[in-house]
């Protein structure tokens, strides 16, 4: 079974990482958050965009990304930046991956980008745009993921009830 995970590197707008939460409950995929965060998990604007999924989020933060290392060690780790050279979709994701999103005001440390520059991916936009909302980002990407693992243990099909016209 598909088990991908999503990484917040020090993550600044509560609200973007609610919604990133409630992304990640709806799709099976763990959320981990790299500290220092820019607002407490408690806070208000956090469970407002999660809504009430929050409580069913499989989440981990760590104290920094060296805390992550230690606890993921030989984690396959895509680095999400606009300034990779491959596109998101030139990588075949495994089913147990993580994908890393930089902090809103600055994206993924060039240190770190330095030493994982075959797993930077990138998303294509014009050249005039800096970059996408953070939320948008994780679900364009984990979205790509989830199809190449062929929505594993995902609902692939709904429900329509047909209405009667009475025309």
């Amino acid at each position: 079974m598909a088990k991908l995970n999503i990484v917040l590197f020090e993550p600044e707008i509560p609200a973007n990482t609610g919604n990133i939460g409630r992304t990640c409950v709806a799709t099976g995929t763990r959320l981990h958050l790299i500290e220092p965060l820019g607002f407490r998990l408690n806070e208000k604007a956090l469970k407002r965009a999660g809504m009430d999924y929050w409580k069913d989020l499989d989440v981990t933060t760590y104290i920094d990304y060296a805390d992550f290392l230690e606890k993921n060690p030989g984690a396959k780790i895509y680095m999400a930046t606009t300034k990779a050279k491959k596109t998101y979709t030139e990588v075949a994701y495994e089913p147990d991956c993580y994908i890393m999103f930089g902090k809103e005001s600055a994206g993924i440390p060039e240190e770190i980008l330095v030493e994982n520059q075959e797993t930077a991916i990138r998303i294509p936009m014009i050249n005039d745009i800096r970059s996408l909302n953070l939320g948008n980002s994780v679900a364009i990407v984990l979205y790509e993921a989830l199809r190449q693992n062929h929505f594993d243990h995902m609902q692939l099909e709904g429900d329509l009830h047909r209405l009667h016209w009475k025309g």
